[in-house]
């Protein structure tokens, strides 16, 4: 009997150890994912930054050409004048 009560009292430490080392696994990987969900966000954060300044610099661009057109247009629009003057 005492044997009995020797090897379920083993057993029970045992079956004790290996879950407590499967808790412990298991917090390091509840961890590791809270760590890459701070990651996660901070890359969308700087997507979000690279995105709109991207837009904003496209932006101020395209106002460039539009204006450079525009000067252009005056110019050619100026040399014709002078052009038609000369005849």
């Amino acid at each position: 009997m005492e044997n009995i009560n020797n090897i379920t009292v083993l057993f029970g430490t045992l079956i004790t150890l290996l879950l407590s080392v499967v808790a412990y696994f298991i917090k390091q990987l509840h961890t590791d994912f809270k760590s890459m969900e701070k990651d996660l966000v901070e890359v969308k954060t700087m997507a979000l930054i690279i995105k709109t300044e991207f837009k904003s610099g496209n932006d101020l661009l395209n106002q460039k050409v539009e204006y450079l057109e525009k000067r252009v247009i005056n110019i050619e629009l100026t040399i014709l004048k002078n052009q038609d003057h000369e005849k």
